[in-house]
C-alpha cells in the first residue's frame, strides 16, 4: 500500500518536513517514491508547497493520505478538489482553481515563530 506522509529534515528544533509518497511498510524518513511537496510549521503563516497535479494523481491511483498530511490538504483545498475530481470535474480546471489560490496567498514572514523572540531596546 503505497501513503503520502510527512518526511522530517532539518535539524534539532528545527524541523521542516516534505510531502513524500512511500511504501506504508518503509521507515518514517526512509525510502521514498516521489517527493510532492514541502511543509514548514514555523513560518508565520505555516508554508505550504505542494504539486496539486502529482497529489491528486496519487490519491486517484489510490495512495491514502496520512491524518498529518490530509490535514494538510484540507487547509490547501487539495482534499475538496480531490473530491470533486472523483464526481466527474474536469482535472485542468481544479489545478487552475489550485495555481489561482496559491498566487493569491498571503505573503510568507521569513522569521519563525519558535525560538525568536523580539524584544524592543530601551532608549538611552
Amino acid at each position: 500500500m503505497v501513503r503520502i506522509r510527512l518526511r522530517r529534515m532539518g535539524s534539532r528544533h528545527q524541523a521542516v518536513y516534505r510531502i513524500v509518497v512511500a511504501d506504508k511498510e518503509s521507515p518514517r524518513d526512509g525510502a521514498f517514491i516521489e517527493i510532492i511537496g514541502t511543509y514548514n510549521p514555523r513560518t508565520q503563516p505555516e508554508t505550504v508547497t505542494l504539486k496539486e497535479d502529482r497529489a491528486l494523481y496519487w490519491m486517484k491511483v489510490g495512495a491514502q493520505a496520512s491524518d498529518s498530511v490530509l490535514q494538510i490538504f484540507r487547509k490547501t483545498g487539495t482534499s475538496a478538489r480531490f473530491e470533486r475530481l472523483k464526481s466527474g470535474e474536469a482535472p485542468d480546471v481544479l489545478l487552475a482553481e489550485a495555481a489561482a489560490q496559491t498566487a493569491a496567498a498571503p505573503a510568507i514572514d521569513p522569521r519563525t515563530r519558535i525560538g525568536r523572540v523580539i524584544t524592543a531596546k530601551p532608549a538611552a
